[in-house]
C-alpha cells in the first residue's frame, strides 16, 4: 500500500515520477484565469485564522458541507471561524473520492508543513498549528503568492474597474510577481439583467461616452480596452449559457439596443441577436490587439432559488447544463473566421460531454498564426478533479494538439489554490507516463521534458504573450 499522499502521490510510474519530480515540479506557476481581488494582493493582505483563507469564499466547500447535512449557520453564517472550520474538518475526514479531498490535503502539506489526514479527531491541533503559522509575516498574501513559485496572475476585472490595486502593485518595486487584468464585460452584454441600465450609466461615465445607440457602446468598450490595455491586457473573458449564433445586420442590432434603453422587454430571438452582435464585435477587438478570447459556457446558475435570494450568486447553487449547441459555436468561429478576424480562443464547457465536440471544432479553424491557436481549456470547475482532468486532456491528445496546451488556471478566490498546478502536473506526468510506458510513445527524455514543462509553463507566456 502506497504512503498517504507522499512525495509520488499520483504518480505509479517510473517514467511519471521522472517527469514530475525532474521538470514538473520545478516550474514557474502562470495563472492566468483568477478571481482573486487585486487589492488584497496591493495590501497585502494577513489572515487571522484559517478559516479565513480556506472557507471565506469557497463555494466547492460550501456545496460538500451541505451535502453532509451542516447547517448554513456553520457554512455562510454567523458562526465563529473556529467552529467553521472544526465542521469542515469533521466532514472532510470522510470526503473519500472527492478532490476536495485531495486539495485541502495538498494545501496543508505545501503551506503548514502538515502532513496527516485531517479529520475531526485532530481538528483543534490542526486549528492551533494552521493559526500559530498564519500570525508570521511569511504567510501573508504575497508571500503566499511568492512560495508558490508564481510568476504572473491574471485577474478578472469588469470594464468600468479603475484598475487602481493594479497600478499599485505595478508600481511597487519590491513585489516583482506581475498582475494583470484580464477583461470580462459580461454586464455590458447582459441586457436580460434589471440593473443593466444603471451599468450603462456606469460605463458611460468612466469611459467619457454617452451610451445613446450601439455604436456608441462599441466605441465606450473600445476606450476602455485601451485603458486596460495600458495596464498589460492580453486576456479577455466571457461567461455564458452558452455560445450563440444568432446574426443579425446592424439596423436590426440598433432597434433591439434602443428598444431596451426604453425599458421595454426584449423577445429571446432579441436578446441571442444582441448577444451575438456583441461577441463578434469583442472578437474582432481582440483579434485586432492580439488578446485572447476565454468562452466559459455550459453552466445553469442560481437553480435554487431560494438560497439564491438569501445569500446571492456564487454561493454554491450552479450545476452543469446539458444544452450547449456545438452547431452554433462553430458558426460563431466561421463567421470571424470567414473574414479573418478570429482571435486565439480557449474554449471551456462545463459539461464533459462536449470534449469530443470541442476536440473537433478545434481542428476546423487552427492556421499558422499560433500554436493551437484554438484551444480545448482545462478541465473546469466540476471538472477540475483527476477524472475530468484525465478526460479533458486524453479528448485533447486524441482530437488535437495536446503538447500545444496551455495548461491549468486556478478559478479561484483563495491563496492557497496554488496546489490545483500541482495536482494538474501530477495527473499530466502520470498521464504521460502511462504512455511511455505502454509502449504508446516514445522514451525519449528529451522530448517528453520539453512536451511537460510547456504544458506546465512556456505555452501559457507564448500564448498569451505575457511579457516575462
Amino acid at each position: 500500500m502506497k504512503a498517504f499522499m507522499d512525495q509520488d502521490f499520483l504518480l505509479t510510474t517510473d517514467t511519471a515520477k521522472a517527469l514530475y519530480h525532474s521538470y514538473a515540479e520545478k516550474m514557474p506557476v502562470i495563472d492566468y484565469h483568477c478571481h482573486i481581488n487585486p487589492e488584497e494582493i496591493a495590501l497585502d493582505r494577513k489572515f487571522d485564522n484559517i478559516t479565513q483563507v480556506w472557507l471565506g469564499a469557497d463555494h466547492y466547500k460550501w456545496r460538500f458541507m451541505r451535502s453532509c447535512g451542516v447547517e448554513e449557520y456553520y457554512i455562510t453564517g454567523d458562526a465563529p471561524d473556529k467552529e467553521k472550520f472544526l465542521k469542515w474538518a469533521e466532514v472532510l475526514g470522510k470526503a473519500i473520492g472527492n478532490p476536495l479531498y485531495h486539495w485541502s490535503h495538498l494545501e496543508l502539506q505545501r503551506y503548514f508543513d502538515y502532513h496527516k489526514p485531517l479529520n475531526k479527531y485532530n481538528a483543534e491541533e490542526v486549528w492551533e498549528l494552521c493559526n500559530q503559522k498564519l500570525a508570521d509575516p511569511s504567510m501573508s498574501a504575497r508571500n503566499l503568492i511568492l512560495k508558490s513559485n508564481v510568476r504572473l496572475i491574471c485577474t478578472t476585472d469588469d470594464p468600468i474597474d479603475s484598475l487602481k490595486w493594479h497600478a499599485r502593485i505595478a508600481a511597487d518595486e519590491n513585489f516583482d510577481v506581475k498582475v494583470l487584468p484580464a477583461w470580462r464585460p459580461d454586464k455590458a452584454m447582459n441586457t436580460e439583467k434589471p440593473d443593466y441600465l444603471a451599468y450603462l450609466k456606469s460605463l458611460s461615465e468612466v469611459s467619457g461616452i454617452q451610451i445613446d445607440s450601439f455604436a456608441a457602446l462599441k466605441k465606450a468598450l473600445t476606450a476602455r480596452m485601451d485603458f486596460f490595455a495600458s495596464m498589460g491586457c492580453t486576456v479577455s473573458d466571457h461567461g455564458l449559457y452558452y455560445v450563440m449564433y444568432a446574426p443579425a445586420d446592424e439596423e436590426q442590432i440598433e432597434a433591439i439596443f434602443q428598444k431596451r434603453l426604453r425599458e421595454e422587454a426584449l423577445s429571446e430571438e432579441e436578446e441571442l441577436q444582441f448577444k451575438t452582435a456583441f461577441l463578434l464585435f469583442c472578437a474582432r477587438e481582440y483579434n485586432r490587439r492580439n488578446w485572447v478570447l476565454q468562452l466559459h459556457y455550459g453552466c445553469k446558475r442560481d437553480n435554487n432559488q431560494y438560497m439564491y435570494r438569501k445569500l446571492g450568486p456564487d454561493t454554491g447553487f450552479d450545476c452543469i447544463s446539458n444544452y450547449t449547441p456545438a452547431d452554433q459555436l462553430a458558426d460563431f468561429l466561421n463567421a470571424l473566421a470567414e473574414t479573418n478576424e478570429l482571435p486565439k480562443t480557449i474554449l471551456y464547457s462545463l459539461n464533459p460531454g462536449d470534449n469530443q465536440a470541442i476536440g473537433t471544432i478545434l481542428g476546423c479553424f487552427q492556421d499558422s498564426s499560433a500554436v493551437a491557436k484554438i484551444q480545448q481549456g482545462s478541465a473546469w470547475w466540476f471538472n477540475d478533479n483527476k477524472i475530468g482532468m484525465q478526460e479533458q486532456m486524453l479528448s485533447l491528445a486524441s482530437l488535437g494538439n495536446l503538447s500545444g496546451f496551455v495548461g491549468m488556471l486556478t478559478d479561484s478566490r483563495s491563496f492557497l489554490s496554488y496546489t490545483r498546478h500541482e495536482y494538474f502536473r501530477r495527473i499530466l506526468c502520470e498521464l504521460i507516463g502511462n504512455l511511455v510506458e505502454n509502449g504508446e510513445f516514445t522514451s525519449d527524455e528529451t522530448i517528453l521534458s520539453e512536451i511537460v514543462t510547456d504544458i506546465s509553463y512556456h505555452n501559457a507566456v507564448r500564448y498569451f504573450n505575457f511579457p516575462l
